[in-house]
């Protein structure tokens, strides 16, 4: 297989059912490409797609179908009566920043004792180790931990062993050790009763703030706690963590949209307005673009405590100034970022043989930890290939891992668990410390997993397309109706549609690095842009070709007036099959 096809893309055509397509369109009065995309996305019930599209706050699931919230819930309000010192233990990224935030808030508004504590992106063996004497130094005999705490069953014993009680509230994966400790939700665990799965940490934070508010509204000890007021944070952590936007938290997501709109939160208006964002509308790429990457980068190369002050300021002034700090954290993480990045892609050129693997495995210690799990979803997105980094320091190495669907994660670090000091996440995102003379074996075995797994096809990127269109269903009415399938984010995608159309004019290179097509079909003519696609201006400068392109469409206003664009995900040329004749010599 030449560079050039392993780098096309293989369009994956959408399920036909013309009978399931008409019983939608009947049943739920919409568009018929509206109800092809629900058919490509493998919808099967009119349950199904009516939860999908209408689900509101009143569908969320009861937070007592986690099985320990009795014994978290009753342990707390042991704490609130006795006045016992609280400590929440969070993640030093954006999920385990909203969470700790929320339930500090939460704590707050219920007059409990309350601190806080969040671990730097160090190469420590142990960071519970740190937060256990903050604790005691503060007098706190109960310790919850939010997005984390579920492979750390060493670490908590010692807490425990200090006679402060641990609720352990954590959405990844569990090792074949569970802490040992007073209530743990975790949608994961192997006996559990909650049906949303891929709740993230903050869901989980406001679930127990969600237990705990009907415990003592029942109890009369309070009147009211408006819960709405949180969705803000539970939006703001699911979307920044990837949390799949189907089921409960496409609810979680869809009303904290709103909530972040009008959000009371004077650190994240700050934050907003440095981002440039406008309250008339908050989508989940303003949040995962602009506003998660700033937060992110003071967890990941400064102290992730201050993510969590911005959340939870009052002060406007205090607020401003943080707002601008985080600001100059990610122009300096952007720099460490390029600088690795960059060394990394010239290592893979010098070095071609690397991609004859299945898997790539890199590792250095010139590479800063907190940059690299960004860079590790670039180059598995680029190569299609189950990817691992680890940047080492003082022998030890701390590795972020992203994979491809075909190649799923955890079954390959608990065979390598042996090999490592930690290691925690999901299927296709996971993280891992090392010590830096295990890192070789583990290569081996990685890549050898890789290779014996998969097969050519599935390390081919794969573009999945939801229906095909003609320019005269890209209607105003149209773009209303797919509005019905928001908010978009993984596992919900932007609807991805596809049709042939001429190419009427050459393409034009805009911004550098992007490529503007001019398509025309049955006399009606739509510009669509390439995002980063100007290399591909000289496979297609002849005019009146025949594409075959698959595209989102959107909605583009410029002064003041609306048209419909497409966002051209990938072209192929459409063969003609025209008879050429060839001279005779």
């Amino acid at each position: 297989m030449s560079n050039l096809q392993k780098n096309q893309a293989m369009w994956v055509f959408p399920k036909k059912n013309s009978a399931w397509l008409q019983q939608i369109i009947k049943e739920f009065n919409i568009n018929p490409v509206t109800a092809q995309i629900l058919v490509s996305r493998g919808f099967s019930t009119f349950e199904e797609i009516h939860n999908y599209l209408y689900a509101t706050l009143p569908n969320l699931y009861d937070p007592s179908l986690f099985q320990d919230m009795d014994k978290a819930v009753n342990r707390i309000i042991k704490a609130l009566k006795n006045k016992e010192g609280i400590l929440i233990y969070g993640d030093n990224d954006v999920d385990g920043m909203t969470a700790t935030a929320l339930l500090v808030d939460f704590f707050k508004l219920i007059k409990a004792k309350v601190f806080f504590y969040i671990p730097d992106s160090s190469y420590k063996k142990s960071i519970i180790s740190d937060a256990l004497q903050y604790a005691v130094s503060n007098k706190c005999s109960l310790f919850i931990t939010v997005d984390c705490g579920i492979t750390a069953a060493k670490e908590i014993q010692h807490v425990v062993a200090h006679n402060i009680d641990v609720i352990i509230t954590d959405h990844h994966e569990p090792t074949s050790k569970i802490p040992n400790c007073i209530a743990t939700l975790n949608p994961k665990l192997i006996n559990s009763t909650y049906p949303n799965k891929d709740i993230t940490g903050v869901g989980i934070a406001f679930k127990l703030a969600h237990a705990l508010t009907n415990y003592l509204v029942e109890t009369a000890e309070i009147d009211y706690i408006d819960l709405k007021s949180f969705l803000d944070l539970v939006a703001l952590g699911t979307i920044s963590d990837m949390g799949a936007l189907l089921g409960e938290n496409r609810i979680f997501v869809k009303y904290g949209l709103r909530q972040l709109q009008n959000t009371k939160r004077i650190g994240l208006n700050k934050l907003f307005r440095i981002c440039e964002l406008t309250d008339d509308e908050i989508t989940p790429m303003d949040i995962a673009s602009k506003v998660a990457p700033r937060l992110n980068s003071i967890g990941r190369i400064n102290d992730a405590k201050k993510g969590v002050e911005l959340l939870l300021i009052r002060d406007s002034i205090q607020a401003e100034a943080l707002a601008k700090e985080l600001d100059l954290y990610n122009l300096e993480r952007q720099k460490i970022e390029r600088k690795a990045s960059d060394e990394i892609e010239k290592y893979i050129e010098n070095h071609p043989e690397i991609l004859e693997e299945k898997a790539i495995l890199l590792y250095s210690d010139r590479w800063h930890p907190g940059i690299i799990p960004i860079i590790t979803a670039r180059i598995t997105k680029q190569y299609n290939r189950p990817t691992m980094l680890i940047a080492i320091q003082n022998k030890i190495g701390k590795g972020s891992i992203r994979t491809i669907p075909e190649f799923p994660l955890l079954n390959v670090l608990k065979e390598n668990e042996h090999l490592l000091l930690n290691f925690g996440g999901h299927d296709f995102a996971a993280g891992l410390t090392i010590e830096d003379k295990n890192i070789n074996e583990l290569k081996t075995n990685f890549i050898k997993s890789a290779n014996t797994l998969l097969d050519e096809t599935d390390i081919i990127p794969k573009i999945y397309l939801d229906a095909e269109t003609n320019f005269d269903d890209l209607t105003f009415d149209f773009m209303e109706s797919i509005k019905l399938l928001e908010p978009f984010g993984n596992e919900n995608p932007p609807p991805l549609l596809y049709c042939t159309a001429k190419q009427i004019w050459t393409p034009k290179v805009v911004g550098k690095i992007h490529l503007k097509m001019y398509l025309e079909q049955k006399d009606r003519m739509l510009e669509g842009i390439g995002f980063n696609m100007a290399q591909r201006k000289e496979v297609i400068k002849k005019k009146n070709l025949l594409l075959k392109v698959a595209f989102t469409p959107h909605i583009n206003t410029f002064l003041n007036k609306a048209s419909i664009q497409l966002q051209i995900k990938d072209f192929k040329i459409k063969e003609t099959h025209k008879r050429v004749q060839k001279k005779s010599l």
